[in-house]
């Protein structure tokens, strides 16, 4: 058995805001939300069966956080909690976020090393983007709790304001938080999560585009060729799947993060998911397993 820590396995998720409310309204049996929940009820039996230690969890924050005053490309939480942030109608009633402050150290010592320039946080509240996945993964939580069922690490990627990164860069920091992962000697199970997208676009004359062939075709070269994927322009990011699908570049973070981009073999595709519309987006859902 590895006495170092290794990543298990890669989930990918839209983070819709609605769908947190949902949740926490307890609407999630409404005809509207039903068939999206139900798509995500395979996800937790999975999750109940395959449990990490740590989960790095990737987002963009939505100026809570951080305002245009100071906008980090890549933000990697050191912290040993984060509160959910006040969205503008108060913090969502889910418990804290407990970090894991020696691992998402070690991280920043290997990656900075590797020559990616992270901004290291030790202090934040943490938004939608981060608490909505975990509630579809791990279910409804009680906020009185004294946290979530495993520790995360959050990175936060800026895809809000231009310039933002490349998806080549994305893929490439994945490869290296694979190899920061590796080397940290305590045999911890790490899952990273990618989370965004798909096609959506909040305003102006396109508000409301949904591009259902284009995502599915986006997540058939997630899984089979991610390095091609890797090299797509923002335009056609913007163009075929709206100006917030740019968040789906956050996705190539977690998928560079797996086996077969660094010799291994290819990932065995656990769960793959597909819903609209969901708040006027599409919402894309991906489990990917190292073998």
């Amino acid at each position: 058995m590895s006495t170092h820590a290794r990543i298990t396995a890669s989930v990918y998720t839209s983070h819709v805001p609605a769908i947190g409310v949902a949740m926490d309204q307890g609407r999630t049996q409404d005809p509207y939300w039903s068939p999206l929940f139900a798509g995500y009820q395979p996800s937790r039996r999975w999750m109940d069966a395959n449990r990490p230690d740590v989960v790095l969890l990737v987002y963009n924050d939505h100026a809570n956080a951080f305002s245009l005053d100071m906008i980090p490309t890549f933000a990697l939480g050191t912290a040993d909690r984060y509160e959910p942030a006040d969205e503008g109608w108060g913090p969502r009633a889910v418990p804290p976020v407990h970090g894991h402050g020696e691992l998402a150290a070690h991280i920043a010592q290997s990656v900075i090393q590797q020559d990616f320039d992270l901004t290291l946080i030790n202090r934040m509240t943490v938004d939608h983007g981060l608490t909505v996945p975990m509630s579809l993964m791990f279910g409804e939580q009680e906020a009185g709790a004294p946290g979530w069922p495993v520790p995360v690490i959050p990175l936060a990627v800026n895809v809000v304001q231009y310039p933002v990164p490349s998806g080549r860069r994305c893929l490439q920091l994945g490869q290296a938080i694979r190899r920061a992962v590796e080397s940290f000697d305590t045999p911890l199970k790490v899952q990273v999560w990618g989370t965004g997208g798909m096609s959506h676009q909040l305003q102006g004359p396109r508000a409301g585009l949904i591009n259902r062939e284009w995502d599915n075709a986006w997540m058939d070269r997630l899984i089979a060729d991610p390095r091609g994927l890797s090299e797509m322009p923002h335009l056609d990011y913007v163009r075929e799947a709206g100006s917030e699908g740019i968040e789906l570049v956050m996705w190539l973070i977690a998928r560079g993060a797996m086996a077969d981009l660094d010799g291994g073999g290819p990932p065995q595709v656990a769960h793959r998911f597909y819903h609209v519309p969901a708040s006027n987006t599409a919402v894309g859902h991906l489990i990917l397993e190292n073998r």
